[in-house]
């Protein structure tokens, strides 16, 4: 049987795991996708923004139970790809699980900068009416603790981002993009080579 070769990156909002994935992708030759492809498609389905969407599934089970759904499907489907989601590592329990690391403060600098000069619909419901970057931390904070605790009424998940959950954890304050996908791709080739 030919092994799935899959890597799962996770982060926290503004520590580039999109950036990453695509990079690391492209380097690779392996298809990306992003739970946020299926928080899209979903929202497109309802006729509604993705904005729309991260509040109505803290109040509807459905919602993230139905896009976990997707990308469940998907990984067990498909081999030789690279997802960023929140939830990777544990919907792909045998993938190479990344985990990108930020501060607290300079992961709000950076979404606050980002929501500034970009299209505020990449970050969901926590760039709507942001004024200040002492309000997104909030709102960051909020948005954490929330999808922390669906995550354990739904999973048992104590904490999403336990450094337990990783084979590799990767500080993005202190490394840049080119560093980031140099130590992953490293530690992927060390890894396959131990699995």
């Amino acid at each position: 049987m030919q092994k799935r070769n899959i890597i799962t990156i996770c982060g926290v909002l503004g520590s580039g795991k999109s950036t990453a994935a695509k990079l690391v992708s492209a380097a690779l030759g392996y298809p990306h996708f992003s739970a946020g492809d299926f928080m899209r498609e979903m929202a497109t389905e309802r006729g509604i923004s993705l904005a729309e969407l991260g509040p109505l599934a803290e109040s509807d089970s459905k919602i993230d139970k139905e896009i976990d759904s997707r990308q469940k499907d998907y990984m067990d489907t498909h081999e030789n790809f690279v997802i960023d989601s929140r939830l990777g590592w544990f919907l792909a329990p045998n993938s190479f699980k990344v985990f990108l690391s930020l501060d607290e403060q300079t992961s709000a600098e950076r979404v606050f900068a980002d929501l500034n000069s970009k299209n505020t619909a990449r970050f969901g419901e926590t760039s709507t009416n942001v004024l200040s970057i002492d309000e997104l931390k909030k709102k960051q904070a909020d948005r954490l603790r929330s999808e922390n605790a669906r995550y354990k009424e739904y999973y048992e998940i104590e904490n999403m981002f336990d450094p337990e959950h990783f084979d590799l954890i990767i500080d993005t304050k202190i490394n840049n993009q080119d560093a980031v996908e140099k130590l992953i791709l490293e530690g992927y080739k060390k890894w396959q080579k131990e699995n």
